[in-house]
């Protein structure tokens, strides 16, 4: 069985998404990267399930005539597999025969993509999706990528009214090009002692 991981680009001020899932921003970075070459393929490649939320999925479909190659398919159409969208209205958008729409919990949706993915992995693209399934212990690991960017407003990586503390364990650091970094992280499982 492959891995549940939990992947993202973000802002340095800890945005997924600009205001109205605006990923304009993603494309011009891109653009300015020079992401190394076959970087893309080698992260799509272990992939064999997305899931996501539907605030993203309408999104995607209200901007697709504004975004670009990158932002239009995940990994900008190096990745081929299933794409699962987690949504309460399944019945609206199953005539899209890209997606497949289910209505269940976090925990009904990893069991099913594990099935489906086999011993690929199964990658989480959704904020909130991953904080629940954060919640649930059902990650085993963080790819984050970081933007050398504000943003100021949008969708926030990790939001939990009051807060909340996780600590997370650097297991590689990605150099992806001049001006692209990220890492590989684990959650930390153990009690934090005083």
């Amino acid at each position: 069985m492959g891995r549940v991981t939990w992947g993202f680009t973000a802002s340095l001020d800890g945005f997924i998404t600009g205001p109205g899932h605006d990923m304009s921003w993603l494309e011009e970075l891109a653009a300015e990267a020079g992401l190394a070459e076959g970087v893309t393929e080698s992260l799509a490649a272990p992939v064999g399930v997305i899931i996501s939320g539907r605030a993203g999925y309408d999104a995607a479909r209200a901007q697709s005539e504004v975004r670009g190659e990158l932002t239009a398919e995940a990994y900008g159409g190096a990745w081929s597999g299933t794409e699962i969208i987690l949504t309460h209205r399944p019945e609206e958008i199953a005539d899209d025969p890209a997606i497949t729409a289910w209505n269940c919990d976090v925990r009904e949706a990893v069991r099913r993509a594990h099935e489906i993915a086999g011993e690929k992995d199964v990658q989480i693209i959704s904020a909130d999706i991953g904080r629940q399934a954060l919640e649930h212990d059902l990650l085993d690991e963080m790819q984050i990528f970081v933007a050398p960017v504000f943003l100021g407003d949008g969708t926030r990586i990790f939001s939990v009214p009051g807060g909340r503390r996780v600590r997370w364990d650097l297991v590689q650091d990605l150099d992806l090009g001049p001006s692209a970094r990220g890492g590989i992280y684990r959650p930390r499982r153990r009690p934090l002692t005083a």
